[in-house]
């Protein structure tokens, strides 16, 4: 790798930092990321960086506040240091479900973090697998949205090729489940799900036959796990013959790994977009693909300035 590049990473997913340095053949940047003893983050890079082209891997995931202030000191204490460009690296980026005004007198949050970003310093933004696609659209930099597809299909194909339908848990989400689908040689299933608050929903009916197949629910994120085993409940009910749940982001927070252990899914799979917790990583439902390869190919033809979407042909 050219020597002008430069790897830091924040304090919210070290491994998968280590894994992409690892990927590309460098040695990660030299950062302090601490607090005062009051909370207040403190940030200082350990080496010189003028002129550099630096990339931060932070994933805005749970302590989800701490960790965005924390990318936005770094990336100003980047700036300031007279690095040539500064890319963002958010593998899972937070905020992305307040992506629009839902109901009157409620915030676009979405969008104030794309601007909290660019004037932290940030001149591009890699993320992946953003929950709504138009948030590209909020920054007025360059966003390069990669997909996990490629990690997870691989999986599929190895491991779970026996009379497949892809589950979409939403309407949202059929475009993705219908991509899949396609590349599966699988038949594709619809949820019908009425959602009554956030993080509270209710599957309501299937559309498409999944009698004795194997049903692969397939989503951007869990985060409680609510919609996720409802579905799964729905599916069993319908004579599915094992149920298996593929999701880039694993939030799985509140009571979704116990939810999860209770459900008859079989498999959960997952990508280290964000770091599971001590509960999740004990489940035994749980596999756990690293996204470190596609990250690291992805930042180095960032820097090179080649092709990041012939990645995803």
């Amino acid at each position: 790798m050219n020597q002008e590049i430069k790897l830091f990473g924040g304090t919210s997913n070290p491994a998968l930092t280590r894994e992409v340095c690892e990927y590309l053949g460098i040695e990660q940047g030299k950062i302090l990321a601490k607090t005062f003893s009051d909370g207040e983050t403190r940030v200082e890079i350990g080496e010189n960086i003028r002129g550099r082209d630096v990339f931060i891997v932070q994933s805005t995931s749970t302590p989800v506040n701490n960790n965005l202030m924390e990318l936005l000191i770094i990336m100003d204490a980047m700036r300031r240091a007279s690095a040539d460009r500064i890319t963002a690296v958010i593998p899972y980026y937070g905020y992305a479900r307040q992506d629009r005004k839902v109901k009157p007198r409620v915030p676009i949050s979405a969008k104030l973090v794309a601007d909290l970003i660019t004037v932290a310093g940030a001149n591009r933004v890699v993320s992946m697998d953003l929950h709504a696609g138009q948030i590209q659209g909020y920054f007025n930099i360059p966003v390069d949205n990669i997909f996990a597809a490629p990690i997870l299909l691989k999986y599929i194909q190895g491991n779970l090729q026996d009379d497949l339908v892809i589950i979409s848990p939403d309407a949202g989400g059929v475009e993705r489940a219908r991509a899949f689908a396609k590349r599966l040689s699988a038949s594709l299933a619809i949820i019908d799900k009425r959602r009554e608050a956030p993080n509270i929903s209710q599957a309501m009916n299937i559309i498409g036959e999944v009698k004795g197949k194997t049903a692969i629910i397939l989503d951007d994120m869990v985060d409680t796990a609510g919609t996720l085993t409802q579905a799964a409940a729905a599916l069993l009910e319908r004579g599915a013959r094992k149920i298996h749940a593929c999701c880039t982001h694993a939030v799985l927070s509140g009571p979704a790994v116990e939810r999860i252990d209770a459900s008859p899914i079989d498999r959960l799979i997952v990508t280290n977009t964000i770091p599971l917790n001590e509960k999740a990583r004990a489940c035994p439902k749980t596999v756990v693909l690293s996204i470190a390869e596609l990250l690291g190919e992805t930042i180095k033809r960032s820097h090179s300035s080649h092709s990041v979407s012939t990645l995803f042909v």
